[in-house]
This record gives C-alpha cells, structure tokens and sequence, in this order.
C-alpha cells in the first residue's frame, strides 16, 4: 500500500524539534500579546513622562478633587438624612421584610437619634447638632441620600468605593484620574494621600493596580508630620553632584528596563528618581503651613485638641490643591468608642452611637467646614470638587442598645463645587433610613459623574489587562446630570 508520508519523511521535523518549535511560537504569541496591551491603553502615554499634563476628553468643570473619606461609617439618620419615624417609633421592632415594603428581616429594635436636628439654609436642609460648622454651608452641598454597594465590612467597601470593586487589585479613583490627565504641576505627585491611621483595606485602597505603578499614590502619614522619606539631598551633596549622580542612574536603569520591556514598573521607578528630585524644593513649601496667616489656622482649628490633626491635613491639602496637585484623599482619624477608649475605626458606631458621632464630629467638622469656605473665598471651589463621606452607612434598629451596625443599602455622601447644584438633595432612604429607594445611586454612577465633571468619559477611560479593557465603572455607571448645573 501506498504510504503518503514516505514521500514526505526528509521535511519532516523530529517530534522533538517540532514540540520545541511550537513551544517557542507560543511565547512570541504571547510576548507579542503583551506588546499589543501595553499598546492598546486608551491614553496615548509618554514613556519619557507618563505624568506629563494631558487634555480632557472634554471641556470640564472640576480641574481637581479633595475627598474627605470619613472612615468607618457615619451614620445616615444621625448626621444629613433626618427621618422622623425613628423619633416616633424608637423601640419598636423594625418592620420586616415583605413584598409592600421591601425591607430586609432584622431583629433589632429602632434606634432614634439622639442627636438634635434642625433646618438650615436656604435649601432648608436638616443636619444633626454634632456638625455646627458644616451645618452653615448646606447652600453649598449637594446631598446623595441614596447611595448604596455591595460590601458590608469596612476594607471590602472600602476598596468598592474608591474601585468600583469590592475585588483587590483594581485601580483606586485617583490612579485613573491621573493616568488620564497626568499632572498639572510636574514638581508635585498628581494623587496624593493622607490618613492619621491606615484604614481597613490599607493601601489598596488607593492603589494603582494593575495601572502603571507611576499613577500610585503619595502616601503621608498624620503621626509623621506628613513628612516624606528620602527627600532631602545628603548632606554636603551639591545639586551638580547630585544631577549627575542621577544621570548616571537614570541611563543603568534605562539599559536594564530596556531588556525587560514587558516590566512595566520599571519605568515608573526610573521617574520616581525624577520626581523626587523636582519635589526637593516644592513639597516642603507646600507642606509648610506655618506661613499661613493666623486667621487661616485658627479658622481650621490647628490648635485645637479634637480637631488639630485632620485640620492640619485639610489646610495641608489647600495649599496641594493651589499648586496643582490634581487628585487628594484625606481619611480622617480619631473617634471614641461607647467604652471610653479611641475606636480602631473611627465613624464605627458599634456600640454607643452618641459618643461616637460627638467625638467623630469633634475631629472632623470643623477643618471640614473651614476647608469649603477657604476654597470659596480665594475662588477654587468653582472648579474644585470636594467630597464628604464614608464607605457605607448604619442601621436604623439598635446593636448592643446604643450603637448601629453596618448598612451597605443606602447613605449619604455630600459633595460641593465644581458645578453640582448646591442645596440640592438627590434620591431618598425609605421612611426609617434603612435603604435607598428612590434614584439610587450605586458607586459606579458616583465615579461616572466625577470622572465627567472632570472632562473624562467613563466608558472611553479604559486600560487593556490580561485581555480585556478596564475602566473604573467596569460594565455599569451613569452620569448624575440632574445634580449638576
């Protein structure tokens, strides 16, 4: 019988040679893969800079954000959203879930407010009693009573707040803001963070994932001073000598990354030596608050007991914003517990929620406040975006008599300038404050409305990984458009 393959046998590779052949046509598929990621990103990048300033998709009302992240959740019906009922059926079993109503089956007993309420403004807006100065600028605020995720413990909200994903390793809010629209003073980080004790969740929290490590966070720490590690030149080095000694280590490290073009950090560490270089003289004048005029700091509080820290941060944060730093994240610190000793988790209102909220409110209220009409009065606030709240909210019935325990369904966040209508109030908690029902705002409509506010299209803000393009509002997110003017 004819044998079709002798014909064929001299050009027939050995079964060795023919595993090895394909095995490394496999690789170059996927090195070429890689290749065709890194350079499918959406945003055309500078490797010579990736920070350099970048237009908006747009034309945009905020040029940048300060977010005050009040860690560990204050409680909706004890600080913006006022709900009666709580005051009139304290005590009474909270109504379970059913078909009418919608709500979920608890065991707890209502817990009223025991705070004072009243109206304010203009808007006529109700604020509990623990908040006296923020209470003066309701006109300002914008109210999203109707906010609401997945996560129910304090790291996973977290990262869900600031990622739009409850899963770790996405990029954080400010990595995208500045991979999208760099850096507007290239002698200061674009993102920057500030936090008196690391909340739950860590650094995740304001990770650049799978981002280019260059569009990471500046992390400064409120026991330190907000002071930055190796920033200043050795001593007796002169800037010639410093220049060259990083000329010097700026060419290994290009001849090494070179060879490792599908290492991307590496990149981003060459540019951390630049940048660290440039911010020898600007980051410690603008972390110097000491030639701020003694109006300034007195009217954030730095003096003070109760608030001095986060007030420190906020002004810190003012004078970051004035120099171009685009994206800050202040987490604020501090809160006693129901016991008489300091929470671990500062807003978490487990077991005496009176206690809690006065002392949180102590700490935060009144740099909180300052920081608005500062921004106002030397004209920033139209084009900054300030942004007030936590990673979820509490319940309405009772745990351990006096605290509340966490609620993901619906609470408040608040945010001002920038364009959003102020004294507006937008979506609604049922009756007892327990879960949003009206205009429902989840985490990926919040990013959507800020990324647009600041000239960036949250479905054109993409990053191709691992095969498949990322944005921070992953396959959900719409624009807020009734909260804007």
């Amino acid at each position: 019988m004819f044998n079709h393959y002798s014909q064929c046998d001299l050009s027939l590779p050995h079964r060795r040679k023919f595993l090895q052949q394909m095995g490394l046509g496999f690789g170059s598929l996927a090195f070429a893969t890689m290749l065709n990621e890194k350079a499918r990103a959406d945003i055309p990048i500078n490797p010579a800079n990736p920070l350099e300033l970048r237009k908006p998709m747009f034309p945009a009302r905020a040029k940048r954000v300060i977010w005050l992240f009040m860690t560990g959740a204050p409680s909706q019906v004890d600080t913006f959203d006022y709900k009666p009922q709580l005051q009139l059926r304290h005590g009474q079993a909270l109504p379970g879930s059913d078909a009418k109503t919608g709500f979920f089956t608890t065991s707890g007993k209502i817990l009223k407010s025991p705070f004072g309420w009243k109206q304010y403004g203009q808007s006529g807006s109700w604020v509990s009693d623990i908040f006296p100065h923020l209470s003066k600028h309701v006109d300002d605020m914008c109210f999203m009573h109707s906010m609401h995720l997945k996560a129910n413990n304090h790291a996973p909200a977290s990262i869900e707040l600031m990622c739009g994903s409850n899963i770790p390793g996405r990029p954080a809010t400010g990595a995208w803001v500045t991979y999208g629209l760099g850096a507007e003073n290239q002698n200061l980080p674009a993102y920057v963070v500030m936090h008196d004790r690391k909340p739950r969740g860590d650094d995740q929290i304001w990770s650049a994932g799978f981002l280019p490590k260059t569009f990471q966070a500046m992390a400064l720490d409120a026991k330190r001073k907000e002071t930055i590690d190796n920033l200043v030149r050795v001593k007796g080095e002169t800037d010639e000598e410093q220049r060259a000694s990083l000329d010097i280590l700026h060419d290994l490290n290009e001849e090494h990354a070179k060879e490792r073009g599908t290492q991307a950090d590496l990149l981003a560490r060459v540019n951390s030596y630049e940048l660290a270089y440039r911010m020898q003289m600007a980051a410690p004048e603008a972390l110097d608050y000491a030639k701020e005029s003694e109006e300034t700091k007195k009217l954030y509080g730095i003096d003070s007991k109760e608030c001095g820290t986060f007030a420190r941060q906020c002004l810190i944060g003012r004078r970051m914003l004035e120099r171009g730093v685009r994206f800050i994240q202040i987490f604020a610190g501090r809160g006693a517990s129901g016991d008489g000793s300091v929470d671990d988790v500062p807003w978490d209102g487990h077991n005496n929620i009176e206690t809690n909220h006065r002392s949180c409110g102590l700490a935060t209220d009144q740099p909180a406040a300052a920081l608005l009409q500062d921004l106002k009065a030397r004209g920033l606030l139209k084009d900054t975006l300030l942004i007030w709240g936590g990673e979820f909210g509490r319940t309405s019935d009772s745990q351990e008599s006096l605290g509340r325990d966490h609620n993901p369904n619906g609470f408040t966040i608040w945010m001002a300038g920038a364009g959003v209508k102020g004294g507006f109030h937008y979506g609604a908690t049922d009756e007892f404050g327990y879960k949003a029902v009206e205009n429902k705002v989840h985490v990926n409509d919040l990013h959507a409305t800020i990324l647009h506010m600041l000239g960036l299209d949250h479905e054109k803000l993409t990053y191709r990984y691992n095969g498949r393009d990322y944005r921070l509002t992953d396959l959900g997110g719409s624009v807020l458009k009734d909260i804007l003017v």
